[in-house]
């Protein structure tokens, strides 16, 4: 079983890598269509005409922009991304300091959209046609007609206003002080044994990670509803429930495995999309996060820092779906026989 993963993972990564290059080709040209002279955005409007200049010569925007993409290829081979023309920091330490906060948001979210969307869709699917079933239908609908940010200002407005059960912004209260060991500020507080400072952390993530992912459990409970409605119909099911097998079982073992791959697909997707949907939700929640980092370098034209945070969504996109794919060719068997084959 290891050769037709391993085939498949090998197969994956070099497509990854040439999605990558293009993808790092077409952004770097379209940041540099965008109106507006970086220096001079970075300099502000009482610096001198020379400063200016020196700061393109240093750029190297008085050049083709193939000439500055091979200087572009050259730093990033060497692990460089350039200084952040917004923060005036390398922008790989930026990256390393938003880029946890995000993930955890988005981790904890993608949680949220497994735990609650598959047994949802589960519940649906088993009691199709009842009340439980119209229920779930009609709140999944909600989840999925709305954006997060819409969401992220309603449950604002519900359980942080109204109803003040969860903090309104940032990741942990000020009386705590923990050290960073690896940015995820969870983690972090257990690390550190502080356990008071890992609830607080963690209801601060609360709201935020619900509001991101309202969207993705939708998704998931219809699709898997719709994937184990049709597996009901399946000859083999109806022999299962001919000899006698429990309900519970028929759904959970028979029932559902069938239908989580497509399932699964989806909720990679949505996954990895909620890098760059993060923004307006940790504008919201004023969480310090990649996204909002994103915007706030796009809106100054900081040319190396939205190149840098482009690739690491990116980056993180393909790593989420090989990931999938992989999981995908493990439940499988077909998937594996067919790497096997070719």
């Amino acid at each position: 079983m290891m050769m037709p993963i391993a085939r498949l993972l090998s197969k994956r990564l070099g497509t990854s890598l040439l999605v990558l290059f293009g993808v790092s080709m077409l952004i770097f040209a379209i940041a540099r269509i965008i109106p507006g002279d970086p220096a001079r955005i970075a300099l502000g409007p009482n610096a001198t005409t020379e400063q200016v200049a020196a700061l393109r010569a240093a750029l190297h925007l008085d050049d083709p922009v193939w000439i500055q993409y091979g200087y572009f290829l050259a730093d990033l081979v060497r692990g460089d991304l350039g200084v952040s023309l917004y923060t005036n920091r390398p922008v790989t330490t930026d990256i390393a300091q938003f880029l946890p906060a995000t993930l955890e948001l988005v981790f904890v979210a993608g949680f949220m959209m497994v735990a609650i969307g598959l047994p949802l869709g589960i519940l649906s699917a088993r009691y199709r046609g009842g009340i439980a079933d119209n229920i779930v239908r009609i709140v999944s609908l909600l989840g999925v007609s709305a954006p997060s940010f819409v969401w992220a200002v309603i449950l604002m407005l519900i359980f942080a206003f109204y109803l003040p059960l969860f903090p309104v912004a940032g990741r942990i209260s000020d009386s705590y002080s923990i050290q960073a060991v690896t940015g995820f500020l969870l983690l972090d507080t257990l690390i550190a044994g502080n356990f008071r400072a890992f609830g607080n952390a963690a209801w601060h993530i609360v709201l935020p990670a619900f509001a991101l992912a309202l969207s993705g459990i939708g998704q998931a409970t219809r699709l898997t509803r719709a994937n184990m409605v049709e597996t009901y119909e399946r000859p083999y099911i109806e022999m299962a429930r001919s000899y006698g097998f429990p309900a519970r079982r028929i759904a959970n073992r028979y029932a559902f495995k069938p239908s989580l791959i497509p399932s699964l697909t989806i909720i990679g997707l949505d996954f990895a999309a909620m890098l760059g949907n993060a923004f307006l939700v940790e504008a919201i929640f004023a969480w310090p996060g990649l996204s909002r980092y994103g915007v706030a370098v796009i809106l100054r034209k900081d040319l190396n820092a939205i190149v840098g945070t482009v690739l690491i969504i990116s980056a993180t996109f393909l790593i989420v779906n090989i990931i999938v794919d992989l999981l995908i060719a493990f439940i499988n068997p077909r998937i594996r026989l067919s790497q096997r084959s070719s």
